[in-house]
């Protein structure tokens, strides 16, 4: 896009076709996360299984990440997110109506299926409507309408409990799942032309594309790995902590929402700096933040002391919102993309799903004090391996606007 195009480019020209889907579809998923293990109680699992049953979400979103990004190839985005919020439709009526608790599982590894398929999809289209110069503040306001949808989705879902059942919150899921795709459907179909090309002379496959970039997966990757890890640590963690040292539930949920509303104030801010100062800048505060979080966690003994290091938390992550899809799209190519951001959303979701793994790995064999420590000091490392790949993007980046 030209200077010009980049001077006259105004958010709010795309706001509905490129958040609208976003927002209604995070609210859905926001409503059902809190109440997943509750139905599988409900239907009869022990709490094991019914934690398995949760996990089953991200399980699917690693699954699905490669061959997402060989769909949205093949399909575009437009389609890839009408198709996306119709099958995670049919995945929560499925949940919302099952008698057993393998039916329950089978609606969550769909559903987190079609999350990947619908992130993607998401992250490619922002790529070609919004220009380099505004890229950082576009991802940004798109991982910050991820936000906007879990902060009121559990609110519509304690509001439907409080007056039908348990299973209602599915319903609406379900419903905003359909909301989502008739939203994409208004959305313009980009690519068609280089889809059509590219059936002529054959698709890229995943693993071809995957091999021709596996020094930016396994470098810049290896750094998405961290800072997933990294955020993934809030959930799994402070929760933990919280138990541990006697917060009751009630307690803890104000904590994590009044993080959450720090987040969200952090996230514009955060999208700037990425786009006017670099993407290192940003990146660092997201795992330092962490490291130091963990590192002192072991201090916090009372409700005031966790809420402030939660609080240091939040405003890192915040500041981070959209980094991983900004860098994504910094280092996909023009050929084979929507493979490579599979393959760029599977490093994501290792990290995120590795970070309650090691969590409940040191836990399993050291007090929880010491969890945090072993835990921080990892993040500590991480961040200066975050630190010199994020240096090497900014620098790559300033040698580009110099030509």
């Amino acid at each position: 896009m030209t200077s010009t195009g980049d001077v006259a480019f105004r958010f709010r020209d795309i706001a509905l076709v490129a958040y609208g889907p976003s927002v209604v579809s995070a609210v859905g998923h926001g409503a059902i996360m809190p109440v997943l293990a509750l139905r599988a109680r409900d239907l009869g699992a022990d709490v094991s299984t019914a934690a398995a049953v949760v996990a089953l979400l991200g399980v699917g979103q690693l699954l699905g990440s490669l061959p997402a990004g060989a769909l949205v190839a093949r399909i575009g985005e437009r389609r890839a997110l009408m198709a996306a919020g119709a099958v995670d439709a049919c995945a929560m009526v499925f949940a919302a109506l099952t008698g057993s608790v393998v039916g329950l599982a089978a609606g969550v590894l769909l559903s987190g299926v079609c999350w990947t398929l619908f992130l993607i999809s998401r992250q490619g289209f922002m790529i070609d409507v919004v220009p380099a110069s505004h890229r950082a503040r576009g991802m940004s306001l798109l991982g910050g309408s991820y936000r906007v949808g879990v902060l009121v989705g559990p609110l519509l879902g304690a509001g439907l409990i409080a007056l039908t059942d348990l299973t209602s919150v599915f319903w609406l899921g379900a419903a905003m799942s359909v909301c989502a795709a008739l939203l994409a459907a208004t959305m313009p179909d980009l690519g068609e032309e280089k889809r059509a090309a590219a059936r002529a002379s054959g698709h890229l496959g995943v693993w071809t594309v995957i091999r021709t970039h596996r020094r930016v997966l396994a470098t810049l990757g290896s750094a998405v790995v961290v800072l997933g890890m990294s955020r993934s640590l809030r959930q799994s963690l402070l929760p933990l902590w919280a138990d541990h040292v006697g917060l009751s539930a009630s307690t803890t949920s104000l904590i994590f929402a009044g993080a959450a509303a720090l987040d969200v104030a952090f996230m514009w801010p955060g999208g700037w700096l990425m786009d006017t100062r670099g993407r290192r800048v940003v990146a660092v505060p997201v795992t330092l933040s962490m490291a130091i979080a963990c590192l002192v966690l072991p201090l916090a003994t009372t409700a005031a002391s966790v809420a402030l290091v939660m609080a240091l938390i939040a405003c890192g992550n915040g500041l981070g919102s959209g980094i991983v899809m900004t860098l994504g799209a910094d280092a996909s190519p023009s050929d084979g993309r929507p493979q490579f951001l599979g393959a760029w959303r599977l490093c994501g979701d290792i990290g995120n799903s590795g970070g309650p793994l090691l969590v409940s790995g040191v836990a399993a064999v050291a007090p929880l004090a010491t969890a945090c420590l072993v835990v921080g000091g990892l993040a500590l490392a991480g961040t200066g391996w975050v630190a010199h790949w994020t240096g090497r993007v900014d620098r790559e980046r300033a040698a580009l606007s110099r030509r």
